[in-house]
């Protein structure tokens, strides 16, 4: 069974929109340069709204530690997801589990940064380059995502309803990993996209 995630959620009824279409979990921004952040009072609106057994995931870029420890001091998130370039050290600072993206544009060797984070839980594959945020509704080579690897790979980067069945016929990932994909406006999640997304996703299962 593919997991999956809709991460960028801005609001409690894009997560009650989210869960209620069987999404496994949602994953909440701060980043201040993303369309799609949110303080920490939202956030705890976004929290409260979200059912049990749905995976809540806290995403930063870089982050001061200051603002990671005051985030989960109000906000108990249970996955903390990393996506720039933290040191191994830092993202296991936190005493919580968490995922670390790997930029796949730009040549970078898998098997490397993900050895290199021997705690991650496991490592999502987007289409950035290193030192570039995700987000970007663009795709990279499927072909490249590792099949062997023993941890957990989550894909990312341009998937959208159209094309979510043939990203996970092409690689054999844990999780997909959408945003923009299954949305109205930045920030804003589209619920005829969402039901879309999941179809695709659930046909895929059913008919390899």
């Amino acid at each position: 069974m593919v997991r999956v995630k809709i991460c960028g959620i801005t609001s409690p009824a894009d997560a009650i929109a989210v869960s209620s279409n069987g999404a496994d979990a949602i994953g909440i921004v701060f980043y201040e340069k993303s369309p799609r952040n949110v303080d920490i009072t939202m956030a705890k609106s976004i929290f409260d709204a979200i059912p049990p057994f749905v995976t809540t995931v806290a995403l930063f870029m870089d982050a001061e530690q200051t603002k990671v420890h005051r985030v989960l001091e109000e906000v108990p998130f249970d996955l903390l997801q990393f996506h720039g370039a933290e040191s191994p050290s830092y993202c296991e600072q936190f005493s919580r589990p968490y995922i670390k993206a790997v930029p796949m544009k730009g040549g970078q060797d898998f098997y490397a940064y993900a050895d290199a984070h021997l705690q991650a839980k496991g490592f999502l594959v987007d289409s950035h380059a290193p030192g570039e945020a995700g987000g970007t509704g663009e795709a990279f080579d499927w072909t490249q995502v590792p099949v062997d690897y023993d941890k957990p790979v989550i894909l990312a980067g341009g998937l959208y309803p159209e094309n979510v069945a043939q990203a996970i016929q092409t690689a054999d990932v844990y999780a997909v990993d959408v945003s923009s994909g299954v949305e109205a406006l930045p920030g804003v999640k589209d619920k005829q996209k969402i039901q879309h997304f999941m179809q695709e996703v659930r046909r895929v299962e059913r008919n390899p």
